[in-house]
Parts: C-alpha cells; structure tokens; sequence
C-alpha cells in the first residue's frame, strides 16, 4: 500500500504553535513516528508539508495513478478551501481526514469541514498517533476490496 500523507498550513511549527493544543513533539517527530510504523506494517509511505492551499491542490492532484490512499491533515484549510474538496472529489483516491486537536470542542469555525465530504473516514483529536490509526484503516480498507 503507498500512502501520500499530507500535512497543511502551520503543521511544520508542531512543538512550538500552541503546545498545549498540538503537543510538545515536533513535525520531525511525527515525520518518524509515521515512518517507523509504515516500515512495521509494510506501508509505503511519502510525507509532504506546505503551508500553500494550491500546492496542497497540485499534490492531490499529481497522486492520481500514482498513490493507494491519501491521509490529509488541511489545518486552516479544512475550514476555508472548497478547492481541496474539488480535488479530492476529482481523483477519487481513499482519503482520511487527520486532525490532531479535535476540532469538534473548539472554537465553532472549526467544526466545519469542506473537505470530508471527499472522505472515507476522519480522525481527530488522538494527537499524533491519529495518523498512525489513519494508515492503518487505509491498510484495512485495501485488504477488504
């Protein structure tokens, strides 16, 4: 199973942005995490940051043909970019939706999200193993089909 794993804006300042919401582990540390538990469960995997709404699009975009699943984290974007809805919906790759806090008990803007619409699953507010739960129900769902 190759996985792209997609992190939005703000995610590569883990550890130092709000560690009482985030967490004191840093984005290197959740870049490993991921990694080593890929390698234990025989997942490949590719981890991408930007804090750029259409890079996020082209990266979609580009994982057509090309990707198994995507695990998408959009931060602000969740919120705001119907354009990151579009392209999921477009390439129709499984994707989970990652959130580490859990938007749900925060402020009411936050409950919102344009893109799990385009979304197989969403788990949120777990930290940094979510991911970890992310790849291992895409592993899942690929065994299934």
């Amino acid at each position: 199973m190759k996985l792209l794993i997609l992190n939005g804006p703000s995610l590569n300042m883990l550890g130092v942005r709000e560690p009482e919401i985030y967490g004191n582990n840093t984005y290197f540390d959740l870049c490993k995490l991921i990694e080593a538990h890929a390698a234990e469960i025989g997942a490949e995997v590719e981890i991408r940051q930007t804090n750029h709404e259409g890079v996020l699009v082209d990266w979609i975009q580009e994982a057509r043909g090309c990707f198994d699943g995507i695990i998408l984290n959009p931060a602000a974007y969740t919120h705001t970019s119907v354009a990151l809805l579009d392209a999921l919906l477009a390439v129709q790759i499984p994707t989970v939706e990652v959130h580490i806090s859990d938007p749900m008990r925060r402020e009411a803007f936050r409950r919102i999200s344009y893109v799990r619409e385009a979304c197989i699953e969403t788990i949120a507010g777990k930290g940094l193993n979510g991911y970890l739960e992310a790849i291992d129900f895409l592993c899942g769902q690929e065994k299934i089909q």
